[in-house]
């Protein structure tokens, strides 16, 4: 009916002096935006089916395609914006929960971008990364408190069990089902070939991915997917999901239409049936839970590995990792509220959770302030898109980053936030055969090593450019960097000064 008609959000300009009806177009797009009228020779399109992907205008022989954001408008209000009418026509007329994907996309700040970096001159001279030596290997785990020695005075290695990476970044949890066998492939040889890790999400392992265990982080959620005493021991380190930037305080839903073949089988759990997964862990409700959790886990891989514990960037955070410091994990994963996911309901994704950097820094501080740093490595996520985050993240206290989108978007994904509906145009996100065999995970393999690859060199161009010569040494080194255009509480929480002091 006309009261529920809500115009297109895009339009499809399509160029007729250039188009040569290949119909390359109505091949790719999985949405059916695009129609070929044989009796008129003639490609039109549907703008309604637009999710702006850019299959099309990739893929267009002649270029004869864009797509636009449309022009059409209510009333200008500025209580009432387009978004938020559309979004109460579309609830009034389905009666359901709004879902978006892919990380928080409101105009909320970017402390990232608030953030410059200081430089070396005189006095601290810089350092040539191309012809000194630069340290970016980064190594996680938990740290003894005193050097132990043997009778003869030599040093015993009383270490806990360490993640070793070349570089101080890792691929972000992303499962089985929510991303296709080959967007999985993709990142597991990726990880392989650059001495990092990635992780299974909590999907459980395919068993092709066994291969690449020494690379692997096997997640325990809270639906317990895909998750027995193989997977356990399978990976390099086991990461517990208490929660996730992109929806604090709930659960995972994963839609039964992907629940098909292979995901069924490796999630243990019937084809066609939703993967729900509950809010809470069923057995745990505190920090005394947790450590259950967390020394079960290691005593079923014989305390050969680190545990993980992640969470959410909520306002109490530091005071959570202060518990989780003490339950007997090994790292602590931080999940800030820009976190990218392959469907989250709109108002949660949109209106809960704080920015990483704070909590970073915020945790961190407490850590440090209670003398238990050295108890757990921090890893943060939840939108770091370049170097300068990775840098700046670390600065704030960080011992390594986790990276998602960033990564997706390498392989190909254009962030048209549809991950939800299964039918990505890119290949990633969806399990339908003809669709997932668009990304060749040869070719995405390759993009993923030479991002990362890029992403070392800058590091260290920055680090030197600091006169700073290893990852340990920028480590919670906030002197280094300073704020611009913030106020004094963020820069307090933050723990760092503003520009020109």
């Amino acid at each position: 009916m006309t009261l529920s008609y809500i115009y297109p959000e895009y339009e499809i300009v399509r160029n007729y002096d250039k188009c040569i009806h290949c119909r390359v177009c109505e091949r790719q797009c999985a949405n059916e935006a695009h129609e070929c009228l044989a009796d008129a020779e003639k490609m039109v399109c549907d703008d309604a089916k637009c999710v702006n992907c850019h299959r099309c205008v990739s893929l267009c022989p002649t270029r004869a395609l864009k797509i636009v954001k449309s022009g059409n408008t209510y009333k200008a209000n500025r209580n009432w914006s387009n978004k938020t009418i559309n979004e109460l026509y579309r609830q009034a007329d389905t009666g359901g929960v709004l879902l978006s994907s892919m990380g928080n996309p409101e105009d909320y700040p970017v402390y990232f971008d608030r953030i410059l970096l200081n430089a070396s001159q005189v006095t601290n001279p810089s350092i040539d990364p191309l012809r000194e030596p630069m340290e970016s290997k980064v190594f996680l785990g938990a740290r003894p408190q005193h050097i132990e020695r043997d009778g003869n005075g030599r040093i015993l290695n009383n270490l806990p069990p360490q993640i070793s990476l070349s570089m101080p970044v890792m691929f972000s949890a992303m499962s089985y089902g929510s991303i296709s066998y080959n967007a999985h492939e993709s990142l597991a040889r990726a990880a392989e070939t650059l001495g990092i890790l990635y992780n299974t999400g909590e999907g459980g392992l395919h068993e092709d991915f066994y291969q690449y265990g020494k690379n692997t982080i096997v997640q325990v959620a809270s639906g317990r997917f895909g998750v027995h005493l193989e997977y356990l021991n399978s990976g390099a380190a086991i990461e517990i999901k208490m929660g996730q930037g992109a929806k604090p305080g709930i659960g995972g839903h994963l839609p039964g239409v992907k629940i098909v073949g292979d995901v069924s089988r490796t999630r243990m759990i019937p084809e066609g049936s939703d993967a729900i997964s509950p809010a809470p862990h069923h057995d745990i409700y505190s920090i005394e839970d947790l450590r259950q959790l967390v020394y079960s886990l290691k005593e079923a891989t014989n305390y050969k590995k680190p545990l993980i514990v992640k969470i959410a960037a909520v306002h109490n955070v530091a005071a959570i990792a202060s518990g989780i410091a003490r339950s007997g994990a090994d790292i602590i994963a931080i999940d800030g509220f820009r976190g990218g996911t392959g469907a989250a309901p709109t108002r949660i994704r949109d209106h809960v959770g704080i920015p990483i950097e704070l909590a970073l820094a915020s945790v961190d501080q407490r850590l440090r302030d209670e003398g238990i740093r050295k108890n757990v490595s921090i890893v943060a996520g939840g939108s770091i898109r370049s170097s300068a985050d990775v840098v700046k993240a670390v600065a704030l206290g960080a011992d390594c980053v986790y990276v998602a989108s960033a990564a997706l978007i390498a392989l190909g994904c254009h962030l048209c936030r549809s991950c939800h509906a299964g039918k990505c145009n890119w290949g990633i996100a969806t399990q339908v055969p003809e669709l997932v065999k668009r990304l060749n995970p040869e070719l995405g393999y390759k993009r993923l090593v030479k991002l990362m690859t890029a992403w070392r060199h800058e590091i260290e161009e920055m680090m030197g450019g600091m006169g700073i010569n290893s990852i340990e040494s920028l480590k919670g080194n906030r002197l280094m960097l300073r704020g611009v255009g913030v106020t004094a509480k963020e820069l307090e929480i933050l723990g760092i000064k503003h520009a020109g002091e």
